[in-house]
C-alpha cells in the first residue's frame, strides 16, 4: 500500500499521467468525492470541507495582503448543530483560509493511511514529506509544449495561454510558499522529476508505477 503525490505545472499531462497510474495500480485518484470521503473518515463535518488547494487558490495584491486584518473568508457554510429537542438548528459559519488548508491537510493525511491512492496537488508533497511509503513526483514541460496543449483543450490565443500559465504558476508557488513554506520548484521535494517535452504519458506512468513498486527502496533515496 502506497501513496503517489503529484504536482504538475498546468499543462504538463500530470493529470492524464496521474490516471494511467490509477489504472495500471489499480490505486483511486483523490478527487472531491474522495477528498469527502476522507473527511468523513477523519471525523469531519461534510459542509465544512472546501477543496482550498493550489489549482482554486487567487494570488491577493499585495496592497490587499497589507491591508487585511484577518485572513481571507474562502466560504460561508451552514452547519447542523444538534439540539435536545425535536429540531436541529443551522449556524452560519464562515471559512477562511487557514482553516480551509487544515481541512485540506487532515483529508490528505486522512487518505495516506487509507494507502493506494495518488494525490494530485492539493500540496500533498508537503503534507505528507517525510513519510514512509509516499512518493512525490512533480510533472513538468516546456512552455511551448504548454501551450500546444492548452490551445488543444480549447484556450484561444497565444497571449490568453500565457497569462493562464504564469497566473496558475504564481498562484501554485504563492499558495504553497505561503501556507507550507516550501518552493513549488524544489527538485529536492521529489523522488522524480519528469519532464513530458522529452517523455510521452504513456512512459512517464510507466516510469512512475515502476518506482511506486520498487517504493521501499526509492523511498530513501
Amino acid at each position: 500500500m502506497a501513496v503517489i503525490t503529484i504536482s504538475r505545472q498546468v499543462g504538463s499531462g500530470g493529470d492524464e499521467i496521474a490516471a494511467r497510474v490509477c489504472e495500471r495500480l489499480g490505486y483511486r485518484y483523490f478527487d472531491k468525492q474522495a477528498m469527502l470521503d476522507a473527511a468523513r473518515g477523519a471525523g469531519l463535518c461534510e459542509a465544512e470541507v472546501v477543496d482550498f488547494s493550489e489549482e482554486r487558490y487567487e494570488v491577493q495584491d499585495f496592497l490587499s495582503r497589507i491591508l487585511r486584518s484577518r485572513p481571507r473568508a474562502v466560504r460561508q457554510v451552514l452547519i447542523r448543530e444538534e439540539m435536545h429537542g425535536p429540531v436541529d438548528t443551522l449556524t452560519a459559519r464562515e471559512l477562511d483560509e487557514e482553516r480551509c488548508v487544515e481541512l485540506v491537510r487532515l483529508a490528505v493525511r486522512h487518505a495516506y493511511e487509507q494507502g493506494d491512492m495518488v494525490i494530485v496537488g492539493r500540496a500533498g508533497q508537503a503534507i505528507l514529506r517525510g513519510l514512509p511509503g509516499v512518493l512525490h513526483v512533480r510533472i513538468i514541460a516546456p512552455l511551448e509544449e504548454r501551450i500546444r496543449r492548452l490551445r488543444e483543450q480549447g484556450i484561444s490565443g497565444i497571449s490568453e495561454i500565457k497569462l493562464t500559465i504564469a497566473e496558475r504558476d504564481r498562484a501554485s508557488a504563492a499558495y504553497l510558499k505561503r501556507f507550507f513554506g516550501i518552493s513549488w520548484d524544489d527538485p529536492a521535494l521529489y523522488h522524480l522529476v519528469l519532464n513530458t517535452g522529452l517523455l510521452d504519458y504513456d512512459l512517464a506512468a510507466e516510469i512512475v508505477v515502476h518506482a511506486a513498486q520498487h517504493l521501499p527502496l526509492a523511498a530513501n533515496v
